[in-house]
């Protein structure tokens, strides 16, 4: 029978393992969205940009993913369903605009503002061990900066 500490252990373990799941999933809904609209994207700024960000969020996909094995927990392997219908909605979206890189862009701080959301509301559920907490404060911090570097490609579009 399990004692009240080890219940509350297994609990705590349960809830970081999901909060850093749900994070990868995002994190791979993120990464195949910016690889779509690198397809699409016609200024050589905004390709660069998006590469970066793709090779970022694949970097965060492997942090996680580590993160999750040393808790010796399966990571998920792919994004969302919800993603994947997403990125449909912007290929529909960007067929009928004329300026397709104004669209990428606008979406792509859409999606760094809601990521940056999900990332204060996985901090806020609960006290983490130190190097999960160092490792989501980190990715927080680069999609700020990220969202921040946006602006400056928004003259460009």
């Amino acid at each position: 029978m399990e004692t009240t500490r080890e219940q509350a252990k297994q609990q705590s373990h349960d809830e970081t393992v999901a909060s850093l799941q749900e994070l990868l999933e995002k994190t791979y809904d993120a990464t195949a969205g910016y690889k779509e609209a690198l397809k699409k994207a016609e200024h050589v700024h905004l390709k660069k940009y998006l590469k970066e960000r793709a090779a970022l969020r694949d970097r965060f996909a492997t942090e996680l993913s580590d993160a999750l094995i040393r808790l010796d927990e399966k990571p998920r392997e792919k994004g969302s369903t919800t993603g994947d219908l997403h990125r449909t909605w912007m290929n529909i979206k960007q067929a009928f605009n004329t300026d397709k890189d104004e669209a990428i862009l606008e979406e792509c701080i859409r999606g760094e503002k809601a990521s940056i959301e999900e990332y204060e509301e996985v901090l806020q559920k609960k006290p983490y061990r130190p190097e999960i907490t160092n490792i989501i404060t980190s990715q927080k911090r680069e999609v700020e900066q990220s969202l921040s570097n946006i602006k400056t490609l928004e003259d460009l579009a």
